[in-house]
């Protein structure tokens, strides 16, 4: 009765709206497996259900989209701790509906004090990081929480961590493909320090369904809302972390995790046809996406068709030109210039579009030295996006960087330690270079676009997998007309390196296409028609109607899950 009353009032208003204002219905024909969720409240996704229903049970209770992305995301580190958790980092964006401004959030820790290249030399180490105690950075998620909390937060702390608290105590059954992922965890994550005791429960992967429980991430979270911050950053847990590191012969100092502060950034843009696209500024790769963007924005793709083989040359080959600028000049921008303006200018789009040869594919638009490094690895993150009933969005993205991180686990904390340390080069000089206090170029960006009252919050994870996601979600939206959820499900395409012809291209693009592409010199491998090797993504939609939408991946567990209105005494 309560879902019947519910989905008869979101139809009935839906039924006296201006129909310009509606997502533009489906195509027929068109396979993406499910419906965009509508509601008149609001609405939390994410890629694990009891996650979003956190979430949506925190707006029902009055609380913020800050809230209930701050419930959410504590929760997925439960139901899937391989791809996030507190050890992890965290970026946001966050949409004011009231003043219609965004306010970015960049929650991505730095490097010890005592880490540095020479220090690794010392240890022998001069190719690349390697996955143990050297590439842990300061872990930013908790210090992006209490700053979110803090600026828009509506109800305590400790009422938004109750739902992981119970969850990390009294256990959560795992769902199917996350259960897949635990399985594959390799031997050598498996058999670092506290890994096996706090994520092999039983000797082994929990399968689907079967419960979890994590009572020492439990009692972490609890410090967290006892104490905000302070409960992870100073006292006990950061003295927990501090000792494991120095036992594994790290160099993470208790001044290392009280300095750390999150930074408040202005999101950078473009425009694309008649959309504004907005990502974070560097150090993440979200302005890859905008280059990409631009580049595009100089073919009609319209006119070629979606997915047509025409269409997917142009964003393989934008995709590889802006993902050479990304590698050229992306770094901590508190360390070195990053020329922003002048890669987000329409000018030098134009120039590199006009490089693409639309026969022929170019296999070497990096340099070979750079090819070894930042390929496929850390594609396990979370992304999830929320929208209150007034309209206010939080596109929030949060990752161990590779699955389950460094695999280290402090005792008694409960959770990995990420290995994001891993994305810094440790050739001097350059933008990526290692340093103190130093951040990493970054994989992971929420999205957000916007034209009039239309308003969508959007991200799509996967390691580098996520700024050619972002474009080709945008692109399906805004140049083939598709809703949130048939622009998220439509078949996509990665290129996880950054030289060469490879790619992978889901089957669900017609052979026909596919066989033009590899006669243009692309060397496809075909992937699963719905394959988690294209990233996991949620969007959330307002547009000034007062009704909202949100659309779920179906390459992930998750979906949308509206908030429930409160009809006590309704007649």
């Amino acid at each position: 009765m309560r879902a019947a009353l519910y989905l008869f009032g979101a139809i009935v208003l839906a039924a006296n709206l201006p129909a310009q204002k509606l997502p533009q219905k489906s195509r027929s024909g068109r396979d993406y497996g499910r419906s965009v969720v509508v509601s008149r409240y609001g609405i939390v996704a994410t890629s694990q259900t009891i996650a979003s229903a956190a979430g949506a049970e925190i707006l029902r209770q009055h609380g913020s989209a800050v809230d209930a992305a701050i419930a959410a995301n504590a929760v997925l580190g439960i139901t899937e701790p391989m791809m996030n958790g507190i050890g992890g980092d965290l970026f946001a964006i966050v949409y004011e509906a009231k003043t219609k401004k965004l306010f970015g959030l960049n929650s991505s820790g730095w490097a010890p004090q005592g880490l540095s290249i020479d220090f690794l030399k010392s240890k022998g180490i001069t190719g690349e990081i390697p996955r143990n105690i050297q590439s842990v950075t300061v872990p930013g998620a908790v210090a992006g929480w209490d700053a979110l909390h803090r600026r828009f937060g509506k109800l305590s702390l400790q009422q938004v961590l109750e739902p992981a608290i119970f969850y990390a105590k009294h256990g959560v059954p795992i769902a199917e493909l996350v259960s897949g992922v635990w399985e594959q965890t390799p031997e050598a994550i498996q058999d670092k320090p506290g890994f096996r005791k706090t994520f092999f429960p039983g000797g082994h992967a929990p399968e689907t369904g079967e419960i979890f429980r994590d009572p020492d991430l439990a009692n972490s979270l609890a410090l967290i809302a006892a104490h905000g911050r302070d409960g992870f950053y100073r006292g006990p847990l950061a003295q927990k972390l501090v000792a494991f590191s120095k036992e594994q012969g790290g160099t993470l100092s208790e001044a290392d995790l009280a300095d750390f502060q999150p930074e408040w950034v202005i999101p950078i843009s473009t425009t694309y046809r008649d959309w504004t696209v907005s990502e974070l500024p560097p150090n993440g790769q979200g302005i890859a996406a905008l280059s990409m963007l631009n580049i595009m924005e100089q073919f009609p793709l319209s006119d070629y068709g979606h997915n047509s083989a025409r269409t997917l040359h142009v964003m393989i080959e934008a995709k590889k030109l802006a993902y050479a600028d990304l590698l050229k000049y992306i770094g901590d921008p508190r360390f070195s210039d990053i020329p922003v303006k002048q890669l987000l200018s329409k000018d030098l789009a134009k120039k590199r579009a006009d490089s693409i040869d639309p026969n022929h594919a170019h296999c070497h638009v990096l340099p070979s030295d750079l090819s070894r490094r930042l390929n496929a690895m850390g594609r396990d993150t979370t992304y999830l996006t929320a929208i209150d009933e007034n309209g206010n969005i939080v596109s929030l993205i949060q990752s161990n960087y590779a699955a389950f991180g460094t695999g280290l686990v402090a005792p008694g904390t409960g959770f990995v330690l990420q290995n994001r340390g891993q994305l810094f080069t440790l050739k001097p000089g350059e933008p990526n270079s290692l340093a103190p206090h130093k951040r990493p170029l970054h994989t992971i960006i929420p999205g957000f676009m916007q034209k009039g009252d239309e308003t969508i919050g959007f991200g799509i994870m996967g390691g580098f997998n996520q700024a050619q996601a972002h474009a080709q979600f945008v692109s399906n939206v805004v140049d083939f007309g598709m809703n949130i959820q048939e622009a998220l499900s439509a078949a996509r395409f990665t290129k996880p390196t950054f030289e060469g012809c490879d790619l992978l291209i889901e089957s669900r693009v017609p052979e026909a296409v596919r066989q033009q592409l590899t006669a243009k010199g692309h060397q496809l491998k075909i992937v699963d028609p719905y394959s988690m090797e294209m990233g996991r993504g949620n969007v959330v939609m307002q547009n000034g109607t007062g009704v909202h939408f949100a659309a779920s991946d179906p390459r992930a567990d998750g979906e949308a899950i509206p908030q429930t209105p409160d009809w006590t005494g309704a007649q």
